[in-house]
């Protein structure tokens, strides 16, 4: 667990079916959970250390994980962009919120989606502010875009598409970076994602 500037909750944890170590962030000062999976063995009440959730957000659909278990738990809701509300339709029950909506004090949904739709970022008011990241930027060693075989049949024109999308972000007031993928960065983020969108030109 680690505790960045704002009252804002970062921890990882493997995921069982990627088999990989993924990113989940709790924002103290509104209660919101970002893409959630509890660490190896614990349950939704290891939550309560950190505060309750008042909502879960997915920055993209596929980021489920153990919003369900907790949910059920705490009896708060689960939102997801609209574009990705299809993925539901079989339950669980999830909200859908469009580019531009507040969703909580301090948490707006802002317009990325070059992967699919549905992958949104969202800017974070709290400490230095934040941008966080679904699978459109990751950060396991350094800020990438996800590898060619994810994106799509014309990768290179999806990683222009994010790219335009990063350069617009860059107007956003924000220090650190979140990721459902990687580490944070807890400042200097905006200066990392610049020099990142300049390698990509």
């Amino acid at each position: 667990m680690q505790e960045l500037s704002g009252a804002v909750y970062h921890w990882t944890a493997i995921h069982p079916r990627i088999h990989s170590r993924v990113s989940s962030h709790f924002l103290g000062q509104s209660g919101t959970l970002l893409d959630p999976l509890l660490p190896e063995g614990e349950g939704p009440g290891w939550l309560e250390q950190l505060g309750r959730p008042e909502r879960i957000v997915l920055t993209i659909r596929h980021h489920l994980r153990d919003s369900k278990s907790i949910a059920e738990h705490f009896g708060c809701p689960i939102l997801c962009s609209r574009a990705g509300l299809h993925e539901f339709e079989g339950g669980p029950r999830v909200s859908g919120f469009d580019p531009g909506d507040q969703l909580a004090p301090g948490l707006r949904a802002l317009e990325f989606g070059a992967i699919s739709p549905d992958d949104i970022a969202l800017r974070i008011d709290a400490g230095p502010g934040y941008l966080a990241f679904g699978d459109g930027v990751v950060n396991p060693d350094g800020i990438r875009y996800v590898s060619d075989g994810l994106l799509g049949e014309d990768p290179e024109a999806v990683k222009a598409e994010l790219t335009a999308g990063l350069r617009r972000l860059l107007d956003q007031g924000f220090d650190g970076l979140l990721f459902a993928h990687g580490e944070p960065i807890a400042s200097g983020g905006k200066q990392a994602l610049r020099a990142f969108v300049e390698t990509t030109v």
